[in-house]
C-alpha cells in the first residue's frame, strides 16, 4: 500500500525531483498516461519474495480479501506454500500487495521463487506446490499433459506495450486500436524493430495483416533482435517496438532507453497468466491444501477487485487486470 508520505507530482515537478537520471522513467510514466499525474515514489523492492515487493497496493472498495471458509486452515505441515512464478508479477509489484494479504487472511506462509524462463523445472522436481506462468508458456502444456499439474486457471493479466519515442512521429499515443497504430507507423515510414521473443513476432504479423499488409520496405526491420537489443535498436533510431510492459519498466530502472509506452489498451495486447497446482502423483510432500488455498484466494471476487485497483509505483494508471471470470463457473468461488 502507498505510504502516507507519498505525494503526486505533475510531470515537470517529477523530473525536477528525479534529476537527469530519472528523465527516461518520467517519460515512461508520461507516455503511459499522457497528461496523467505520476507518483513521486518510483522505486521498489527487489522482487525476491512476497511481502516486501514494490507494489503500491490497491484496496478493494469492499473490505479485505478473504479465503473461503471451505478451505482448511493450515497445520504445521501445510503452513508453507511453495509458489514458483514467472518474474512478471514480482517485478510488476503485484505479489508485494497480494501475498501479505493472503498470509494475513489465511494463516499460510508463501515461499516465493521467481524463475525465467524455466518456471516448471522446480515443479517437475517436486519443489513447488503451485506455479504461476503465462498461459502460452512453452512448457505449460507438457507439464499438464504429463500429469504433473492441474488444469490452468486464469487469474490476472498485464499488457504487452507498443513502445516508441517520446515525440511519437506516427502519432499513436493513447490509441486503443493497435492495428491502427501499426498502420500509422507504416504510413509515416517510422522505423519499427521486431522484438523476436516468444509470441511477439506472431502478434506483429497479426497487426501487419490487420493494418492491410502495408509494404514493409524502408521501415520494417526484422534482424533477429530480442529483448534489450531490440529496445536499444528502436531507441537509437527513434523508432517503435513491442515488449512486455513490466520487463520494460524494470529495464528502464536499470538502463533507461529513450522510449515510452504509447499503446496498451487493445485487448490483443493482453498477456494472460494462470495458476497450475502441482499434483501429488509424482512426488511426496506436495502441499495440495496450501496450493488450493492460494488459488482460491486469487479467484475470490474481492481479490480480483484488489488486482484491478492495484497501481505500480510511479504510474497513476492501471497495468494489471483481473482474469478470474474467464474460468469455467465450476471452478469459481460461489
Amino acid at each position: 500500500m502507498p505510504s502516507d508520505s507519498a505525494r503526486s507530482y505533475d510531470r515537470r515537478r517529477f523530473l525536477g525531483v528525479l534529476g537527469a537520471g530519472g528523465v527516461a522513467l518520467a517519460a515512461t510514466a508520461a507516455g503511459l498516461a499522457g497528461s496523467q499525474r505520476v507518483a513521486a515514489a518510483a522505486g521498489g523492492g527487489n522482487g525476491s519474495g512476497g511481502g516486501n515487493g514494490n507494489g503500491s497496493g490497491g484496496g478493494t472498495g469492499g473490505g479485505s480479501s478473504t479465503v473461503p471458509s471451505s478451505v482448511p486452515r493450515p497445520t504445521t505441515k501445510t503452513r508453507v506454500v511453495r509458489l514458483v512464478s514467472v518474474v512478471t508479477p514480482i517485478e510488476g509489484g503485484l505479489y508485494g500487495d497480494l501475498i501479505p494479504d493472503f498470509e494475513q487472511q489465511s494463516g499460510y506462509s508463501v515461499k516465493l521463487t521467481g524463475r525465467s524462463p524455466d518456471v516448471f523445472g522446480p515443479a517437475r522436481a517436486g519443489k513447488a506446490d503451485i506455479v504461476v506462468s503465462h498461459y502460452g508458456h512453452k512448457n505449460a502444456e507438457a507439464f499438464v499433459q504429463d500429469g504433473h499439474g492441474s488444469w490452468p486457471q486464469t487469474v490476472f493479466f498485464n499488457p504487452m506495450a507498443l513502445l516508441g519515442p517520446p515525440n511519437d512521429p506516427a502519432q499513436i499515443r493513447g490509441l486503443t486500436d493497435a492495428a491502427e497504430a501499426f498502420r500509422r507507423i507504416a504510413q509515416t515510414k517510422s522505423p519499427f524493430v521486431v522484438n523476436n521473443i516468444e509470441g511477439v513476432k506472431y502478434l506483429t504479423n497479426i497487426l501487419w495483416n490487420a493494418a492491410g499488409q502495408p509494404d514493409r520496405t524502408g521501415w520494417y526491420q526484422d534482424q533477429g533482435l530480442h529483448q534489450r537489443p531490440a529496445i536499444d535498436s528502436a531507441a537509437q533510431q527513434a523508432g517503435y517496438t513491442f515488449w512486455g510492459l513490466t520487463p520494460f519498466l524494470t529495464a528502464q530502472k536499470q538502463r533507461p532507453a529513450a522510449l515510452v509506452p504509447l499503446v496498451l489498451e487493445d485487448p490483443l495486447l493482453q498477456r494472460i497468466m494462470v495458476t497450475i497446482r502441482v499434483l501429488p502423483d509424482h512426488h511426496s510432500g506436495i502441499n495440495t491444501q496450501g496450493a488450493e488455498a492460494f488459488q482460491q484466494y486469487l479467484l475470490q471476487p474481492r481479490t480480483q477487485a484488489r488486482i484491478r485497483a492495484f497501481r505500480y509505483p510511479g504510474i497513476d494508471q492501471q497495468i494489471w487486470w483481473p482474469a478470474g471470470r474467464n474460468n469455467a463457473s465450476i471452478f469459481l468461488p460461489q
